[in-house]
């Protein structure tokens, strides 16, 4: 029974990478840039989730929700709230960070976007400060019984909703006029052009989506993993991990990422604990020796 629970919570914490890779993979097939400031991104959304349910609950901005503030109608406001903010910051940072450099020879948007991300993060420490805040479940604290295993009722909530928002948008991108512009935007940009796509709203738009993902992600893993200022930046770094891992420009391969990440080192902790990141970084770099592409991605010929 523990192997199962190992692989339940394995599948909840895969989903907060999956969500965060998939963002990844949206932006570099569009733009070939990322944002390597996602992890202040992922922390801000858990904090803004925590001062919009007290806003929501007690009707003040400042002080720590009781679990009895963590209604649903709350949880729900502090998810969308979260949400609409790092949705307008992605536009923020590909405005100020990223568009100038698209195209360009050379990393600068790597430092813009590690700047921009730095810029958060003490914005975020100077309202919130630094000591983490525990946040409740809108479904309760209690152990939850699935087959003969106990799991918290947070971690099948993140489960769910990443299954349900993976499954949209993979939708979107194959089935919608909006997904066919991001796919021709990601084979060419000229020839998106061309075709009289708007690239530089389809570059807009997918850094609001990818931001907004990672919105979701932080709030749904708060109640788990608590929100602080510093919480992000392991995630973020796993999740890129799983979608290097997955494939950076194959979306579904990143959400394959992300759960394979998840789960390994669930299982591995459930034994060693002290070597489950040894683990996970040790079978991206054993995978990018065999699959440089990773394991979905798939290999470009050029033309010398």
């Amino acid at each position: 029974m523990q192997i199962l629970q190992a692989i339940l919570s394995g599948l909840a914490m895969g989903s907060v990478y999956a969500l965060v890779a998939f963002g990844f993979s949206i932006t570099y097939t569009t733009t070939k840039t990322f944002n390597f400031g996602q992890g202040a991104f992922l922390a801000l959304a858990g904090l803004i989730g925590v001062s919009a349910i007290v806003l929501f609950s007690q009707g003040r901005l400042t002080g720590f929700p009781d679990p009895s503030d963590v209604t649903w109608g709350a949880f729900l406001f502090a998810l969308f709230a979260a949400m609409l903010v790092l949705a307008l910051l992605g536009y923020l940072l590909y405005a100020t960070a990223i568009k100038h450099f698209v195209g360009e020879a050379g990393l600068s948007w790597v430092m813009s976007t590690i700047g921009f991300g730095i810029i958060i993060q003490n914005l975020a420490l100077l309202i919130w400060g630094p000591a983490p805040i525990a946040l409740a479940s809108p479904l309760g604290d209690g152990i939850v019984n699935v087959l003969g295993t106990g799991v918290r009722p947070q971690e099948i909530l993140v489960f769910g909703t990443t299954l349900v928002l993976m499954i949209v948008f993979d939708w979107l991108l194959h089935k919608t006029k909006m997904g066919k512009a991001v796919r021709a935007v990601a084979f060419s940009k000229t020839t998106a052009s061309l075709m009289g796509i708007n690239a530089n709203a389809v570059a807009i738009g997918v850094f609001a989506i990818s931001s907004a993902l990672a919105a979701v992600a932080g709030v749904m893993v708060a109640p788990i993993a608590t929100a602080s200022v510093f919480v992000g930046t392991l995630l973020s770094l796993k999740a890129f991990s799983a979608a290097i891992l997955g494939g950076l420009e194959n979306p579904r391969g990143c959400i394959f990422g992300g759960f394979l990440i998840g789960l390994l080192e669930s299982l591995i902790g459930l034994w060693y604990s002290n070597l489950r990141e040894i683990a996970v970084f040790g079978l991206i770099i054993v995978v990018l020796y065999f699959r440089p592409a990773g394991i979905l991605g798939r290999v470009h010929a050029e033309k010398v």
